[in-house]
């Protein structure tokens, strides 16, 4: 079984945590997975850097920038997560942008994601239609779980073929706006939330965009099985490189 599905029938509330590989500085990235596991996340989403983030606020887009000019490239992240299943059992799922993948050529990405013991991809510019009918033969192959994105403007039929052709989780975005911390849900996302949760759906949903601290976290997962927290996490490790990392989980999980 994938370690996502394993992750996912566990009797508690997951936090998935994303951060930019290569960032603040090239050689973080194993060492932010590693004390990110040992502090208790339940999940790593490894930011894999593009030009053009059109789905990422100004925090991610700007580390994402970083990593870049830091020299971050496809193949040096597989290198550098050559060795990770010596010492990481959690799901690793790489989120990032179509180009890269297809540049690299996309049966030779999954496969080296198979290699590298990536559990699956979150690709925001990959539409569903086109993944199903080009690509997810080849995903599944490789065993890897494709994580589809919905928002609150995704109509209900548009939910449902999501929900038909996905085997994990489906990402359910807060807002409609690029990623970055909030302060709380209103009454619209909320409503959201609930609708989703009544359309019984087979896949679990794991809220993302907003989530900041142990109040978003808490509000979030009273409607979905986790949340992801992205911005707020790359503003910490920003302000403090790749340090003082279980000072920022605890904030989230024990506050």
């Amino acid at each position: 079984m994938n370690r996502i599905n394993q992750k996912l029938i566990e009797d508690k509330k997951l936090l998935s945590i994303y951060f930019t590989a290569g960032y603040p500085n090239i050689d973080d990235t194993v060492g932010i997975i590693q004390d990110l596991e040992k502090n208790g996340v339940d999940m790593i989403e490894i930011g894999l850097p593009f030009s053009d983030p059109l789905a990422d606020g100004p925090t991610i887009q700007d580390s994402s920038t970083a990593a870049l000019k830091n020299g971050m490239t496809t193949e040096l992240l597989f290198k550098q997560l050559e060795n990770i299943r010596e010492t990481v059992s959690i799901p690793l799922i790489i989120m990032g942008y179509f180009n890269p993948m297809f540049q690299y050529g996309v049966k030779a990405f999954c496969k080296k994601c198979q290699e590298l013991g990536i559990d699956g991809l979150i690709i925001p510019d990959l539409p569903v239609d086109v993944y199903h009918e080009k690509y997810q033969a080849i995903f599944e192959k490789y065993g890897l779980i494709n994580v589809f994105l919905i928002t609150p403007q995704t109509s209900d039929e548009r939910i449902r073929y999501i929900d038909s052709i996905s085997n994990g989780f489906i990402y359910m975005v807060s807002s409609a706006s690029t990623t970055g911390a909030k302060s709380g849900f209103g009454e619209e996302q909320t409503a959201y939330f609930e609708r989703i949760g009544n359309m019984d759906l087979k896949n679990p949903q794991i809220i993302g965009f907003g989530i900041s601290n142990n109040e978003t976290f808490t509000q979030a997962t009273k409607y979905a099985k986790g949340a992801i927290i992205g911005s707020a996490f790359v503003k910490h490790v920003t302000k403090y490189g790749a340090n003082n990392i279980d000072t920022f989980v605890k904030k989230v999980l024990d506050d």
